[in-house]
């Protein structure tokens, strides 16, 4: 098994290490691909000289723009005009602002044919413009053209540093964990090996069905990888570690492990697969892309954890424990924790679930407080030199929107469509850009500013009139057209991909539990628990980290992490609990017992999980640490919430009920122990060996 996975992990380098090559991180690749704005971006593209690059440079002094500033931006123009092929012909000129504090340049550069030529380009007019200003006066580049090259520069340091905060983060927490010096490395190995097989894979999808990855899809399967990949690693170390005190051959140990932790570890990648395949059913690219690039993370960390880890765990011995090496025949420390936790159930189950599910939807309340949808000026923590650009061109040209709203149109209707968008209400100025391939572009600009309540009435009205231009087929994009495309796109998203996920969770369920009733159990509380997070993230984003917005994609994304990723512990909890009834303990005996035995280990996988995630915090975009945000709170209470007291609870109160219709629902059970009294059954295997 050990030299299988080295040839894989051979033949699988040279391409995982050209995922970020193939990431694409352009608007257009976020997009609907029904969405009009998506058709616009599409049909630039195609015509002669390729999508075009929009720029403004934005030339301000605090006393006033001299006689020498606008020389300066003459000279800035003409080099742009020299260098590259405008949209327009002749030189680009400056326009000032009427306090006479700013001025701004734009210009559309087009002629070139792809993202690499675009970044050059706009390095090389920061270099020419912006590197270097005169003493007084600051210079900077927005529009479209600085927005992209900023977001892109943000990405690029995302997976190189997110990969090492979420190693740093697992390294410790296994440290902790396992109390070893050497134990740690074999997870984390595994991890890796996991990671570079699935972007070897991700690539291979990438080429052989154009799959749309962008940087944030590569992340999140790097959390996840992590997160799900070492979670399995500890159910299966402390199975194997529980299996070592009972035989004294290691293999036999780590095959009844495997045997019994399995189906679990199989139904919990399974939960979060589905989930994630369900993403395909959304009309937004970068949620339908994300579906397929995170379960093929999931599956090579559940296809590693399952084989390469168990082959290393054997080949070491009991010695990768040392110290704390499981003698055989000896008896595990007690956790009295988990045992305080199963006696205050056993006393108080009612009392334990009412207060729970109280608090959960108190917490959920706070859900009403969120802001609305994150506008593209306050998609960074740390705003980059373009979004402080736009900025001052909003402050210092009230009167006009500094972005463009792209109409293109076919030629025959061209001149009809620029009529109809100029005589709109709330259009500033409108005007033909260029044609090719049978179309026209016009651009226009409104009269207020950009993504506000003004501009998406004058967007709406132009998709109106322009819609009724005989032979013009008119369509409406630009980024602003993008902004309102996409939160249609995810509120039909919304509507569409959750009772999907929530479907094909309960299915798996089902399956795996022989039951109706547990398996509503436990997603009725894992859906709980993310309303809960959303509530917690309503009462943190603005009001403490000052977030004017959440990301579009926020409540669908954090959904489907929540219920796929929080139904794993409820998942380990049941399995166990069904594997103790099966062997003789009643109903409530079971949920105790299943409790003290995992409680350990699932508090330590909940842990991880939540700290992989956290590490999406620790990136400079607000969308991010939202994610982030959410779905560790929801991990967080799914673990010692949820699972511990809350589905503990309700499997004590509707006893053997909770495994209707299945066998276990009609047999006779032994009364469960009195409150505070300790019952332990026989260890899990020993009735069937029987």
């Amino acid at each position: 098994m050990l030299g299988l996975w080295v040839a894989i992990l051979a033949l699988a380098m040279p391409f995982g290490s050209k995922l970020g090559d193939v990431s694409r991180d352009r608007a257009v690749d976020y997009l609907p691909g029904s969405a009009d704005s998506t058709q616009v971006s599409q049909i630039a593209e195609d015509m002669p000289g390729g999508d075009t690059l929009d720029g403004i440079l934005v030339y301000q002094r605090d006393g006033g723009i001299t006689a020498a500033d606008r020389e300066l931006a003459a000279e800035h123009a003409g080099a742009v005009a020299d260098r590259f092929e405008l949209a327009k012909d002749g030189t680009p000129q400056a326009v000032p602002a009427e306090d006479g504090s700013t001025l701004m340049l734009p210009f559309s550069v087009v002629g070139l044919p792809d993202e690499d030529a675009q970044t050059a380009a706009v390095e090389e007019i920061r270099e020419e413009a912006v590197a270097d200003p005169p003493e007084g006066l600051s210079v900077e580049l927005g529009g479209p053209a600085g927005v992209q090259a900023d977001s892109e520069a943000v990405y690029e340091e995302v997976d190189g540093t997110l990969m090492y905060a979420t190693a740093g983060i697992v390294t410790i927490l296994l440290i902790l964990t396992y109390r070893s010096p050497f134990l740690w490395l074999l997870p984390l190995v595994c991890v890796g090996v996991a990671s570079m097989s699935a972007m070897a894979v991700v690539y291979g999808l990438i080429q052989a069905f154009d799959l749309t990855v962008n940087s944030m899809s590569s992340a999140v399967m790097t959390v996840l990888i992590f997160g799900a990949g070492t979670d399995y690693a500890l159910l299966l170390v402390a199975r194997y570690r529980e299996e070592l005190r009972r035989t004294t051959d290691p293999r036999e140990a780590m095959l009844t492990a495997v045997r019994n932790c399995g189906p679990a570890i199989l139904a919990s990648s399974g939960t979060v697969a589905a989930g994630l395949i369900c993403l395909l059913a959304a009309d937004l690219n970068s949620s339908a892309g994300l579906g397929p690039v995170g379960a093929v993370g999931v599956v090579c960390a559940l296809a590693v954890m399952t084989t390469l880890l168990p082959a290393l765990m054997v080949l070491f011995g009991r010695r990768i424990f040392w110290p704390l090496v499981p003698a055989y025949g000896s008896e595990p420390k007690r956790r009295g924790f988990f045992d305080r936790m199963g006696s205050s159930v056993g006393r108080r189950p009612a009392a334990i679930l009412v207060g729970g599910v109280v608090l959960l939807g108190a917490l959920a309340l706070g859900a009403f407080n969120l802001p609305g949808n994150l506008k593209q000026e306050d998609a960074f923590t740390d705003k980059p030199e373009s979004i402080t650009a736009m900025e001052k061109l909003k402050d210092a040209y009230p009167e006009q929107s500094a972005q463009a709203i792209v109409v293109v149109a076919k030629d025959a209707g061209a001149d009809a469509a620029l009529s109809a968008a100029r005589g709109v209400e709330g259009v500033a100025s409108a005007e033909l850009a260029r044609s090719g391939n049978g179309f026209s572009e016009i651009t226009v600009y409104a009269a207020d500013p950009p993504q506000s309540a003004g501009e998406d009435r004058t967007i709406a009205d132009l998709r109106s009139e322009l819609g009724a231009v005989d032979g013009a087929d008119a369509m409406v994009g630009g980024p602003s057209a993008e902004a309102l495309d996409l939160a249609e796109a995810n509120s039909g998203d919304r509507k569409l991909v959750i009772p999907l996920t929530l479907a094909a969770v309960l299915v798996i369920l089902v399956v795996l539990l022989r039951s109706l009733v547990a398996p509503l159990v436990l997603t009725v509380a894992v859906v709980a628990s993310w309303g809960a997070a959303m509530g917690i993230g309503g009462l943190i984003f603005e009001p403490v980290m000052g977030y004017p917005g959440i990301g579009g994609e926020l409540a669908l994304l954090t959904f489907v992490f929540g219920v796929a990723l929080g139904v794993d512990y409820g998942i380990f909890l049941l399995h166990r609990m069904r594997e103790e009834a099966m062997n003789g303990a009643g109903t409530r005996t079971a949920a105790l017992t299943a409790l003290r035995r995992t409680g350990g280990v699932i508090a330590s996988a909940g842990l991880v999980l939540a700290a992989t995630f956290a590490a999406l915090a620790t990136m400079p975009m607000v969308m991010m640490f939202e994610l982030g945000f959410v779905v560790a709170v929801g991990v967080l209470l799914d673990t010692f919430l949820v699972r511990t007291y809350l589905v503990t609870s309700a499997s004590w109160l509707l006893g053997k009920k909770i495994w209707w219709p299945g066998p276990l629902s009609k047999r006779e059970e032994a009364p469960p122990p009195a409150p505070g009294e300790r019952q332990e059954p026989e260890p899990a295997g020993a009735g069937a060996a029987r």
